[in-house]
């Protein structure tokens, strides 16, 4: 009898709970994450070098080869360029995010959260929660490279924070598509190639590295109604870095830059976490 009543009292895992338990979770998990990557410092290393090196070749190699606004000034490109390069590197952020997550899942370390006492979804909020920490570190450094090249901002302090908490929105609506990646292929490797083999085509037919107004019709419609362009334009637009005699697309997400990347990336965000958070149930 001893043995039955112990096993009955046994915790099991809860398939919900309140907002508070659930945060508490949340924050637990993504506590756990931070310290990992703390311990694996070239986590963080390494995904500094490839936003750094962009700065420094788009910079050097294509400044005052590629024509913005009626200028082919390398200052010019350089401001326009970096919030492009800053958009990228807070969407290229979505592969570490699902190789991470596709990882534990191969440790089947997701097998044992699951089966504590924890809400639904605490595991990918805690994990995608440390990936937005790391991002923003790395928006501080990048920024700084960005000031010693040249980029400079022509607007108030206020602007600038909204611009940057913009970019952090997108990366972390786009860091629950890594989740989603992660929770469905086998291995980190096939997590790492799916999360960005998406991600070239999305980046670059865009506003990030040239004015959409130089692309062909079909392309420059893609463009214009590409929800990473829309950040990047809204961020120009918060920046002051828009070139001298650059003409604004008349489609309405560069018209209204601002409130469209708000859209799209909450929009993003509510899919791909239900999706996610779906997926999580299920995953073995």
């Amino acid at each position: 009898m001893s043995a039955l009543t112990q096993t009955s009292t046994a915790p099991v895992a809860r398939s919900g709970g309140g907002i508070g338990q659930s945060v508490r979770d949340s924050l637990v998990i993504a506590r756990r994450n931070l310290i990992r990557m703390t311990r694996i410092p070239e986590m963080v290393i390494f995904g500094l070098i490839q936003p750094i090196m962009f700065v420094v070749l788009f910079t050097y190699v294509f400044g005052g080869s590629i024509k913005v606004g009626g200028t082919i000034s390398p200052q010019a490109y350089r401001e326009f360029l970096m919030a492009g390069i800053f958009a990228q590197t807070v969407t290229f952020a979505t592969a570490g995010a699902g190789a991470g997550i596709a990882d534990d899942m191969h440790k089947g370390l997701i097998d044992r959260f699951r089966s504590l006492p924890m809400t639904r979804g605490a595991v990918l909020t805690g994990r995608t929660l440390a990936d937005l920490v790391q991002t923003a570190l790395t928006l501080v450094v990048l920024a700084g490279v960005a000031l010693i090249v040249g980029w400079r901002t022509h607007e108030n302090i206020g602007k600038v924070l909204l611009g940057f908490l913009l970019l952090l929105l997108l990366g972390y609506a786009f860091s629950w598509i890594g989740a989603l990646i992660g929770l469905t292929v086998r291995t980190p490797e096939a997590a790492t190639s799916g999360g960005l083999i998406w991600l070239f085509p999305l980046t670059f037919i865009s506003n990030a590295f040239v004015d959409a107004n130089q692309m062909p019709t079909f392309l420059r419609y893609i463009a214009e109604w590409n929800p990473f362009s829309a950040t990047v334009q809204a961020c120009r637009v918060l920046f002051g870095n828009l070139p001298e005699g650059f003409v604004t697309p008349d489609a309405w997400p560069m018209q209204h830059p601002i409130i469209a990347s708000v859209v799209w990336s909450v929009v993003i965000l509510a899919v791909f976490r239900t999706l996610a958070v779906r997926k999580y149930r299920s995953a073995a």
